[in-house]
């Protein structure tokens, strides 16, 4: 750990800070339907959506409409997905000439996750998707995923600001105003600033060039699987040429970013040089993750008439990222104890500690940083191996999905997380007082309770259930690459993703089996939807709700105790429910570890 490290992860912190409010306050004109400076190009375009498909943009929806609409418009854009994937061989932008993907299950695998901002990827890009599938079908998800999740999140601080009401706003003109006016500026600018890193925008096929020394790799059957000669080893092939992948990356890349998606052009996701160049691409892609999380809560505080309230929880979501970023810097700096007499060192200069599976123009302390950002969000983009970090540092980026990912969180989905827990600390505050409980002028009541609960419930029934059955089948043991309690985290931190919707790895598992594209493909679409409707619920129900004076008996919500008990029991929720299978994870892998046994 240097000073160095610590100061990129503060200048880091400082520019979440630095864009939460005129981000925020941006949002916050936008839904709200007020002039910005882009209305004279972006309200026209609006205008004719609004004709071409007959939507009604005065036409306010109560909360089971807006359910309804989100999740006819989620099975379309789903359906479409797959559609496009099964087909892609027909279609135009194909300069390597791929067909359909298959099997079907892993068609079906990527539809779901690519709908529900989740962006699993049991695939290599390169090899899998042509570029019309890259753009059409994966980027156009990038944006009406990261749409939705805004939407519902606006949605829900309605139902907090309104005042017996009962409705809570207009999917479609969340979703459009979503994309045309918060997604799609910034992604056109930021792309182009990407490309002047070095981030590949083009649409030409694969180049393919002579390397220096040929290599010999195994000969792979149709199967896939390596040939074998009559003397029982396999054939090898010698290797002249190497290809070099390109595409039309920088776009999809920053709304991967900006959108909390996650899902990489190239297998190697932000590690790949066409995708993260510099040390600067690699910041702004960090900024990207965190950036509209941090706005909204500031978006919060000032719809709900609580600016105070918003920064509140904006500490008590930067006290979790911290704690997770110092935990991962430190295990992933102190390096294996088991190297004994080697010094884990990238150079002189720039300590390395433990360097296996991530990049040295990165090194330690942006690479424990981008996980931990990565994971606090529900992005999945990655620029190093989870699987080859520490147990410990591996187990951060693994735990910030457990407590739903409401540390700054996905765009949206964090914060309509973190709200369902401030529903539940502000229950438990009025329980501490013996008083019915109140938030922000509406009284808390059993059907909020209820449907915070369902929420907070779904989420680990989905990771420990499926993780359960498929540590201890032969089709789901079969896909680990290491035995023992690593093998269970690679099993564990799988189910978590996807339920979680982040979509990174470990990257230790073969999760492209029929078992794990289809648990994992419903674990995305369970861990969405079935959390969606319990909390579009609670906004519907606070919406109708009178206000209520606050008295002396009402529990603050806008000071550094409320938002300590808020982060007590966000940790007490994930450690109580997710503690015994840690436990013989990445806790047993890291005792394990420092008394000599490796796996």
């Amino acid at each position: 750990m240097t000073f160095n490290g610590w100061l990129q992860i503060a200048v880091f912190l400082l520019l979440i800070l630095a864009v939460t409010k005129p981000l925020g306050a941006f949002i916050i004109r936008v839904f709200n339907r007020e002039k910005t400076f882009l209305d004279p190009v972006l309200r026209p375009i609006e205008k004719l959506i609004y004709r071409t498909t007959g939507v009604d943009e005065e036409h306010e929806m109560a909360w089971t409409e807006y359910a309804v609409a989100m999740l006819l418009f989620s099975v379309v854009s789903m359906l479409l997905l797959y559609l496009v994937q099964r087909v892609q061989g027909f279609l135009p932008f194909n300069p390597q000439k791929l067909g359909a993907v298959t099997p079907s299950d892993l068609a079906f695998n990527t539809a779901a996750s690519f709908t529900t901002n989740t962006n699993w990827q049991a695939y290599s890009g390169e090899s899998t998707m042509s570029y019309f599938t890259q753009m059409a079908g994966l980027a156009y998800h990038n944006f009406v995923s990261a749409a939705t999740g805004i939407a519902l999140a606006i949605a829900f601080i309605r139902g907090i600001a309104r005042r017996q009401m009962e409705t809570i706003g207009n999917f479609w003109v969340d979703l459009v105003r979503c994309c045309l006016w918060v997604l799609l500026p910034f992604c056109v600018v930021g792309s182009l600033v990407l490309v002047s890193q070095g981030v590949v925008q083009n649409l030409r096929p694969y180049d393919k060039v002579t390397i220096v020394e040929p290599q010999q790799v195994p000969h792979l059957g149709t199967d896939g699987k390596p040939t074998l000669g009559t003397d029982g080893k396999p054939v090898m092939d010698t290797v002249t040429e190497q290809t070099i992948a390109q595409g039309p990356v920088a776009s999809q890349e920053f709304i991967k970013e900006w959108g909390t998606n996650g899902g990489g052009f190239f297998n190697a996701n932000s590690s790949h040089p066409f995708e993260n160049p510099t040390p600067l691409s690699n910041l702004i892609e960090m900024f990207c993750i965190f950036a509209i999380g941090s706005a909204l809560t500031y978006a919060l505080g000032h719809m709900t008439g609580s600016p105070r309230h918003g920064w509140a929880i904006w500490g008590a979501m930067a006290a979790l990222f911290l704690v997770g970023v110092t935990v991962a810097y430190w295990a992933e700096a102190r390096g294996n104890p088991q190297m004994h007499g080697v010094d884990q060192h990238v150079s002189t200069v720039q300590p390395g500690g433990n360097m296996e599976g991530k990049e040295v123009r990165f090194g330690i302390a942006n690479s424990a940083l981008f996980a931990t950002v990565t994971t606090d969000a529900s992005c999945g983009a990655i620029n190093g191996w989870h699987d080859s970090f520490t147990p410990l540092g591996g187990m951060v980026p693994m735990v910030n999905i457990m407590l739903s990912e409401v540390i700054f969180g996905g765009v949206g989905s964090g914060m309509y997380g973190m709200l369902v827990f401030v529903v539940l600390t502000v229950f438990i505050a009025g329980l501490m007082v013996g008083r019915t409980p109140e938030y922000l002028g509406k009284k808390i009541e059993a059907y909020e309770v209820k449907m915070a609960m369902l929420f907070a419930l779904v989420f680990p029934l989905i990771v420990l259930l499926l993780a359960a059955v498929s540590s201890v089948k032969g089709f789901g043991t079969s896909s680990i690459a290491n035995p023992g309690p690593h093998g269970l985290s690679e099993i564990l931190y799988a189910f978590t993703s996807a339920a979680g919707n982040n979509g990174s790895a470990f990257g230790g598992l073969n999760a492209n089996t029929p078992w794990y594209n289809t648990a994992i493909g419903f674990a995305c679409l369970g861990g969405r939807f079935l959390m969606k409707i319990p909390m579009l619920a609670i906004a519907g129900s606070l919406a109708k709700k009178k206000f209520v004076p606050p008295s002396v008996g009402t529990f603050p919500v806008t000071t550094p105790l409320f938002s300590v008990l808020l982060i007590g029991v966000i940790l007490i929720l994930g450690a109580l429910t997710f503690f015994p299978a840690l436990s013989l994870g990445p806790i047993l892998e890291h005792l394990l570890m420092n008394a000599g046994q490796a796996f």
